[in-house]
C-alpha cells in the first residue's frame, strides 16, 4: 500500500470518529512524541544483545510491531494534515545526507 493509500485510510478513519478538531499539528507532533517514547520503552533496559533479539519473543516481537505502527501511523497524518509529501522529503533529507555524510571511497 503506497503512503498516500495510507494516509486516506487514516483521514478516513479519524474523519468517521469526528476526530478532526483534535487533529492539529501540535497535537499529532505530541502524540507521535508519545508513541515514539512507548516504542522506546520496548528497549529500555535490554543489553544491545537483547535488543537483536526483541522480535524472536512472540510477546515483545507483537508489541514492538504496535508501536512502530503507532509512530508510523501518526507521522502519516501529521504530514498530511501538513500537506507534507513524505516520498518528497525523504528524497530530499537523503540527498543533503549524501553531501553531508559522503561515501568512503575504495
Amino acid at each position: 500500500m503506497s503512503v498516500a493509500a495510507l494516509q486516506e485510510l487514516l483521514e478516513r478513519f479519524a474523519d468517521a470518529r469526528d476526530w478532526g478538531p483534535y487533529h492539529t499539528p501540535k497535537n499529532l507532533a505530541m502524540a507521535l512524541a508519545g508513541e515514539a517514547g512507548e516504542l522506546v520503552a520496548e528497549f529500555q533496559w535490554l543489553t544491545a544483545e537483547e535488543s537483536d533479539r526483541v522480535m524472536t519473543d512472540p510477546d515483545k516481537a507483537t508489541a514492538v510491531r504496535q508501536e512502530m505502527a503507532d509512530v508510523f501511523c501518526y507521522l502519516l497524518r501529521l504530514a498530511d494534515v501538513l500537506g507534507v509529501d513524505l516520498d518528497t522529503a525523504v528524497r530530499e533529507k537523503i540527498a543533503i545526507n549524501e553531501h553531508r555524510f559522503p561515501a568512503p571511497r575504495t
